[in-house]
């Protein structure tokens, strides 16, 4: 009897630390966001220099100084609170806290196939051409294998390409990035009023729009539409990073964060999401360590290999912020998404990475 007992207790226990079947993903990836300033704040190789545009921004280095510790909770105040309290950060690799990228090209396109896909397309993908999925994405193996609608699972992307990142096929799901109106339907007057403001509040690039309308689309098509997976993805970083605006940079970073803040906050107020979603949060790829290069990535790039990723949700551990243990690969991260989805990351096709177990809870 004790041994009934105790095999029903397990198994109860079991059967608690796995996904329910409604259980929601959210993906939030940032490009180009170093680890080096998720982890230690504002660069003192970079923050006092006019020639990493950091020219007139004393209010800037005021804002977001300090040391490492102080420095790096101004900028993300989110991450360094409520996600290091209740969740997990990897990539801090002063700790021993290793994360990287699998393929060899280390720009965005080819980190973001493996990002939606779970493994480097190296032969495929050698270009930033705006072109279809390499393979099918964790979007449409979601949709079709939980048998949803195709609002159900949405990617929105402020940069163009992602109207080709998210999908193979890109009719299979829903998909809105660049400057990109929403497709014909009946949607909120707060949506309409976003899909029409993209084309009055230009960026400096023509593929990219504002990060804010893209992450206000995605609020509320999340409040509208309620997917079980979304995907989100965010540019300025690595835009004004190319520019040589660390200041700009900085502020974009904080701007993500408070993002997220908003977004979990929301989460937690939708009794649709409210329990049973987790977010994780990721970038593309890495940049340059120095003051030379911290503005580039590619294959010749020390350090573009280099990235973190973070996750918040009722199965996900409370590490904090990782010391040490074995090594995450962005490969892991489609895997992990399937996983939370109840679905078999098998399903990948070739995958290269698999499920993070303190993400999924076992």
């Amino acid at each position: 009897m004790r041994r009934i007992v105790w095999l029903y207790l397990f198994l109860l226990g079991l059967a608690s630390a796995l996904p329910a079947q409604d259980h929601n993903v959210i993906l939030v990836s940032v490009d180009g966001l170093r680890w080096q300033d998720l982890f230690r704040g504002a660069d003192p190789q970079l923050v006092n220099r006019d020639d990493a545009g950091m020219k007139d921004a004393a209010a800037v280095r005021e804002r977001f100084g300090g040391s490492p510790a102080e420095s790096r909770q101004k900028i993300f105040p989110f991450l360094w609170g409520t996600v290091a309290r209740e969740g997990l950060l990897y990539g801090n690799r002063d700790k021993g806290s290793m994360a990287q990228v699998n393929n060899k090209r280390r720009f965005s396109y080819p980190g973001y196939a493996e990002l939606l896909t779970g493994r480097p397309h190296d032969d495929v993908i050698t270009s930033n051409d705006l072109r279809p999925s390499p393979a099918p994405t964790i979007l449409e193996i979601a949709r079709r294998e939980l048998k949803l609608d195709r609002t159900q699972a949405a990617g929105f992307g402020s940069w163009e390409v992602f109207q080709g990142i998210c999908a193979r096929d890109s009719s299979s799901v829903f998909i809105n990035a660049g400057y990109q109106p929403l497709a014909v339907g009946r949607w909120s007057a707060r949506l309409s009023e976003l899909s029409d403001l993209q084309f009055e509040m230009l960026t400096p690039w023509r593929s990219a729009r504002h990060d804010y309308i893209t992450f206000e689309l995605a609020m509320e098509y999340l409040r509208e539409a309620g997917p079980r997976l979304l995907y989100i993805a965010l540019d300025e970083t690595d835009d004004w990073a190319h520019a040589k605006r660390y200041d700009r940079t900085l502020e974009a970073a904080h701007n993500f964060d408070q993002g997220l803040a908003r977004l979990w906050d929301l989460v937690q107020r939708d009794s649709r999401y409210r329990g049973k979603t987790t977010l994780i949060v990721a970038t593309d790829h890495g940049r340059g360590r120095t003051p030379a290069d911290w503005t580039s990535h590619g294959e010749k790039i020390e350090g573009a290999d280099e990235v973190w990723f973070a996750a918040i949700g009722p199965s996900v551990e409370r590490l904090g912020e990782v010391s040490g243990g074995a090594k995450v690969t962005q490969s892991d991260i489609a895997p992990t998404v399937l996983a939370l989805l109840g679905l078999d990351p098998a399903l990948l096709e070739g995958a290269a990475g698999k499920p993070i177990g303190a993400i999924v809870g076992r």
